[in-house]
C-alpha cells in the first residue's frame, strides 16, 4: 500500500482512520460531502477492504478530512455518476414533528414510514465518526 500524494480529496478516494486499538477502518469518498465507512477494519494500513460494503455512509466535515491525519491509501472509481451519490437521509422538524427526505441536494416532504430505516441527516467531525466505528453512540440521540 502506497499513501497517494496529492492534496486535493477527491470523489472515490479511500482513506485511513486510525482508531484508538492501533487498528485502521476505511472510508470512501462520496458526492454531497459524504463518506461511506467499510465495515472491514484492517490491522494495518495495507488492509485495505475488498468489498464495496459499508457500515454507514454520513456527511462529514471538509476540515476534518484536512485536519484529522486521514491519508488517502486508494483510489476507487463509482460504475456511474448515479453510484456517486450517497442514499437519501431522513429529516425530522424538531418543531412540527413532519419528515423529509435530503437526497441529490433535495428536500421532500415524505412520511415516518419512508424515513424510519433512513440515516438521519448530519454532518459529522472526525472524532464521531470514529466514536461511531468504535460502537460508542453516546452522542446518538433519536
Amino acid at each position: 500500500m502506497k499513501e497517494i500524494k496529492r492534496k486535493r480529496i477527491k470523489i472515490g478516494d479511500v482513506i485511513s482512520i486510525p482508531l484508538p486499538t492501533g487498528k485502521f477502518a476505511f472510508g470512501r469518498i462520496y458526492g454531497d460531502a459524504s463518506i461511506a465507512i467499510y465495515k472491514d477494519i484492517g490491522n494495518s494500513l495495507s488492509d485495505l477492504p475488498m468489498n464495496e460494503e459499508y457500515q454507514f455512509i454520513v456527511g462529514i466535515y471538509k476540515y476534518a478530512l484536512k485536519t484529522a491525519g486521514w491519508i488517502i491509501v486508494d483510489h476507487r472509481e463509482f460504475d456511474n455518476e448515479e453510484d456517486k451519490w450517497p442514499p437519501p437521509t431522513k429529516i425530522i422538524n424538531q418543531i412540527s414533528g413532519e419528515y423529509s427526505i435530503y437526497y441529490k441536494g433535495e428536500i421532500k416532504p415524505s412520511s415516518f414510514d419512508d424515513c424510519k430505516d433512513l440515516e438521519t441527516a448530519a454532518v459529522w467531525a472526525d472524532n464521531h465518526i470514529i466514536d461511531r466505528i468504535m460502537g460508542i453512540n453516546t452522542w446518538h440521540k433519536e
